[in-house]
């Protein structure tokens, strides 16, 4: 879909200055990250070494002033690494805990796909649940709380592919691609001296970016927008070449995006557009197609499409529901 042109909340038009800074040609990417925090959400970023996953999460921490943490997963990660770890300590003999960086506001979980099921979970679990558990007990998880994961496609040798029932954690998916020769010959410019990540400030404290959450939660959502998410979640369950749809956890997904979508462009209620903007990266990890589909060349995103273009659009807000 094409990405809506609006006036930008202010706090947020500062972050995406920021990452501009650093980032060339990846504007729809840093939206759409800035789209999962506001929405208390978590990023899926898959694509192929090189293409700056990694800085654009660095980025984004850096414009944030909260406790960044960072785990490079490995096949020999254990989930111990990721919680944390209670420790015996002889001079006041008592367990301490020592706690993992997943306890931190912004976690960029970096190739998540190259370390064992077992360790996948430790973090998923967190991701749901706003909680982990170390030692029989429930850990409460720093608020704001955002994970940012990145993977190299399966492909790749020497992966754990996540499975469909944790894909589902993340609010959305998407894909960085390469950049354009001139984006590349500018990226040159900008990295022959000192790096510009290293010129840039947080623009939004911890307390700032909560509230900012807050004021999301009440963004308007009219009964024939979610009618619409509804026909759209409902209709990939339905469609040729689909053997599983999208669960209605994929509906709640897309419409808390849409009221983050809408409030990062300054706006109190959510409009058609936004759904269809942010449907293919909110719906389709979240699909299983046919083998049949697969073979025919058939993405989910293309199923999407089609869906969005044979559903009819609610064209009237009705203020007095």
């Amino acid at each position: 879909m094409t990405q809506q042109t609006f006036l930008l909340q202010p706090k947020v038009s500062e972050v995406l200055n920021n990452i501009n800074k650093v980032m060339i040609g990846k504007e729809e990417a840093a939206l759409l990250s800035l789209v999962a925090l506001l929405a208390k959400g978590h990023v899926l970023l898959e694509d192929v070494p090189g293409v700056g996953k990694t800085m654009l999460v660095k980025t984004l921490a850096k414009s944030l002033d909260c406790d960044f943490k960072r785990i490079q997963f490995t096949p020999d990660l254990l989930p111990s690494d990721v919680t944390g770890v209670s420790i015996y300590n002889p001079k006041t003999m008592e367990f301490e805990f020592r706690p993992g960086p997943i306890l931190g506001n912004i976690v960029l979980a970096d190739e998540i796909n190259r370390t064992s099921p077992k360790t996948q979970s430790a973090l998923l679990e967190g991701m749901e649940e706003t909680s982990i558990t170390v030692d029989g007990s429930p850990v409460p998880l720093s608020d704001p709380f955002f994970v940012m994961a990145t993977q190299n496609p399966i492909e790749y040798e020497g992966t754990y592919p996540l499975p469909e029932a944790q894909l589902d954690r993340f609010l959305l998916k998407m894909k960085m691609g390469y950049p354009s020769a001139k984006q590349e010959m500018e990226m040159l410019a900008r990295t022959s001296g000192s790096h510009p990540i290293h010129s840039i400030s947080s623009v939004i404290t911890k307390d700032e970016l909560v509230g900012l959450q807050k004021e999301v939660e009440e963004v308007y959502v009219d009964k024939t927008v979610n009618r619409y998410i509804i026909e759209l979640t409902t209709g990939t369950r339905n469609q040729s070449g689909v053997y599983l749809g999208v669960s209605p956890r994929g509906s709640i997904a897309l419409m808390k995006a849409a009221k983050a979508y809408a409030f990062i462009h300054d706006r109190d209620y959510v409009v058609p557009d936004d759904v269809q903007y942010l449907a293919p990266y909110v719906l389709s990890h979240r699909m299983i197609l046919t083998s049949e589909a697969r073979f025919e060349g058939r993405t989910a995103e293309d199923i999407i499409e089609e869906l969005i273009s044979s559903t009819s659009i609610p064209v009237k807000r009705n203020i007095s529901e």
